[in-house]
């Protein structure tokens, strides 16, 4: 256990920003892309870092220098949910959900992954397992790819990783390629066969109605997915939707505070809970949204950032599975020493002795993309 309160006060509080480029062009139902932004946060104490990051603005290092890196330095590495609330109140009037949630939430992954290797244990022994494996599913399939493009992503994930559910953009100009969409899911079957789950992603980009249509297709395809059919913020259109369709509807990626959670579970809005621990406030929020849908029955999965929930994925024991994003995990096997391995579907946080979550910054590899 640790020795005194100075040994092990955080000493000092860093952040850095990399743009990288996308292999292509990309673009879901409502916003295109041509690069990723990923904020670095390490924090240090009694000799050791830890590493946390989000993906967003750049202007999130700036929150976490100015507004949260003096009430994270000299208080205890060990109490990190303490100091959580302190960076939650630190931002009442700068603004907590959005830019500022960001910040608080890279900087709580990394005081959690500095804790974990100040004790020399990875995080999920940390936290406590609740499972060894943690299915993931292959995301990407963007409304900018051609046939050709989405075959290929789509039979990587499944016939040369072994992943079963794959999951691609649909919505396209915001809703307005209805016929387009039909057809990519059609061949996205076709790619992948009978036997893997086939999910689709609008982003919020149909009306109700369109989605209620639509579904109707996805059930010919046996797509068993439907996330963000409709905005995020109209719950009571999701329940709508939820109620007249057979796929699961899905949504919670833009959650910035528990209570927004707490908001779309009492509306009943979706058939499983999406959180993202690198938007929601960490990981001591992500595992209270978590435990929040696990009393109201359902399940969660980890949005986005794989590498990073890996660890608090584990120790859930109402995890459906993380989004194996084709973005993020090119990023964090080009950045990052310690990369999982997705073969057969699932990977394995505790299966190295690794402290933290395992990952370190490839700094040269990485300076590169520094902004």
């Amino acid at each position: 256990m640790p020795g005194t309160e100075g040994v092990e006060a955080v000493e000092a509080v860093d952040a850095a920003v990399y743009t990288v480029p996308t292999d292509t062009p990309e673009a879901d139902g409502t916003l295109s892309w041509d690069s990723t932004t990923l904020v670095v946060v390490q924090v240090r104490a009694a000799g050791a870092t830890g590493l946390g990051w989000t993906y967003g603005s750049p202007a999130t290092a700036a929150v976490v220098r100015e507004h949260l890196a003096q009430v994270v330095i000299g208080r205890s590495a060990w109490d990190v949910p303490a100091a959580n609330d302190a960076m939650s109140r630190a931002v009442r009037n700068a603004a907590r959900p959005g830019i500022a949630a960001h910040a608080i939430s890279a900087l709580d992954i990394a005081l959690w992954d500095l804790k974990a290797r100040l004790l020399g244990l990875p995080l999920v022994r940390l936290l406590g397992a609740a499972r060894e494996e943690v299915p993931v599913y292959g995301s990407g399939g963007f409304t900018t790819y051609d046939a050709e493009r989405q075959d290929r992503q789509l039979r990587s994930w499944t016939e040369e990783t072994g992943i079963p559910r794959v999951k691609i953009k649909v919505g396209e100009s915001w809703g307005r390629a209805e016929e387009r969409d039909r057809e990519r899911i059609s061949r996205a079957r076709r790619s992948i066969g009978d036997r893997v789950e086939l999910y689709v992603d609008a982003n919020g980009a149909y009306t109700r109605k369109q989605a209620v249509r639509l579904a109707r297709h996805l059930d010919a395809e046996g797509v068993t997915w439907f996330e963000e059919p409709v905005s995020s913020d109209d719950l009571a259109g999701l329940a709508h939707i939820r109620a007249a369709i057979g796929a699961d509807v899905t949504a919670g990626e833009y959650g910035y505070t528990l209570p927004y959670f707490h908001h779309m579970l009492a509306a009943e809005a979706v058939d499983c809970l999406q959180a993202d621990a690198t938007r929601c406030g960490g990981f001591t929020v992500w595992l209270r949204a978590a435990a929040l849908a696990e009393a109201h029955g359902l399940q969660i999965s980890g949005h986005c950032a794989p590498h990073l929930h890996a660890h608090p994925a584990a120790t859930v024991p109402n995890l459906r599975h993380l989004e194996w994003f084709h973005d993020h995990v090119r990023i964090e096997n080009l950045l990052f020493d310690g990369a999982l391995d997705p073969s057969g579907g699932t990977i394995r946080p505790g299966a190295t002795a690794a402290p933290g979550h395992g990952l370190r910054l490839r700094s040269g590899t990485a300076e590169a993309f520094r902004v």
